[in-house]
């Protein structure tokens, strides 16, 4: 779908996204002053808009962005969007900066259709390097969704250079944190451990949604305590989450196998788990979305 027939929300109004424009005075363009969250929409209906919305609020507070989008405006532009471009099951991007210095702030909401993942991820499990970059408790670029998002397009561009799938990141004082755009989480001994908030590391939605789940599932549970490399080597499992990708198994770390290089029983479980909660959580609309040329 070229960009003329793709449909956005832009301050306001549902416009073609090539009509869509940004100033050059915008902080978001120029210092990466902006805050973002993507989500996915199954069935029409977007899993887990609360947690996104009450996370992205809390970025815009934690850097003093002055935005103006009301949670009641994004919800409504959101699926005004995905209605617009004719889309059930997609990738929804919410993005606002403060606008430029003599006009209102931005708001961009986009829509594309969920790419088609691999089935090899999900079935047969992903390869990952260990990031060279590092993370910094008390940088706001980590543990949030800024428009710096620059270190992790290089570490994923690293990841891809060694053909693999995904960079583990460390924080300086080597403490296992997260991977480029998910969080990670070790399967030790039948407890399933991920790094505590304050690494610090994303509060991501499906990994709230993971922790959850493990406790209706009676699966124990570990995020209070620092992992290391040594946790990291010694696991049975390792999985990624993250709301557009899902969970995937990781099977290898550089060129140390993952248990027996094949998603492991818990993993499957908690996916099993999770596939059945967006199913009950993204019943179809009544007014699902028509075709995008309508």
């Amino acid at each position: 779908m070229s960009d003329a027939k793709i449909q956005v929300y832009f301050n306001g109004k549902i416009i073609p996204a090539d009509e869509a424009k940004i100033s050059i005075a915008d902080p978001g363009f120029l210092h990466g002053a902006s805050v973002f969250t993507t989500m996915l929409a199954h069935n029409g209906v977007v899993f887990g808009f609360p947690r996104h919305l009450e996370r992205l609020a809390d970025t815009v507070r934690l850097l003093g962005l002055n935005v103006q989008a009301t949670t009641g405006e994004l919800v409504e532009a959101a699926y005004a969007v995905l209605d617009a471009n004719g889309l059930s099951e997609a990738r929804l991007r919410i993005t606002l900066t403060p606008g430029p210095p003599d006009g209102p702030a931005t708001t961009l909401i986009t829509a594309v259709a969920l790419p088609d993942y691999p089935a090899q991820w999900y079935e047969k499990g992903i390869a990952v390097v260990v990031a060279s970059l590092k993370q910094e408790a008390g940088d706001p670029i980590f543990g949030t969704k800024t428009g710096c998002y620059l270190p992790r397009v290089l570490a994923r561009q690293e990841a891809a250079a060694k053909g693999t799938e995904d960079a583990l990141w460390f924080t300086a004082d080597n403490r296992l944190a997260e991977s480029c755009f998910s969080n990670v989480f070790l399967v030790l001994d039948g407890k399933v451990c991920t790094p505590p908030r304050d690494t610090p590391v994303l509060p991501g939605v499906v990994r709230e949604a993971v922790l959850e789940l493990c406790g209706k599932l009676d699966i124990p549970v570990c995020d209070d305590g620092p992992l290391t490399v040594k946790e990291m080597l010694a696991a049975d499992e390792i999985f990624l989450t993250s709301s557009c990708m899902g969970i995937r198994p990781v099977i290898r770390v550089e060129q140390h196998p993952v248990g027996d290089e094949m998603p492991g029983p818990i993993t499957k479980k908690i996916t099993e788990a999770y596939r059945q909660l967006l199913d009950e959580q993204c019943r179809l609309r009544d007014n699902p979305p028509g075709p995008a040329d309508k």
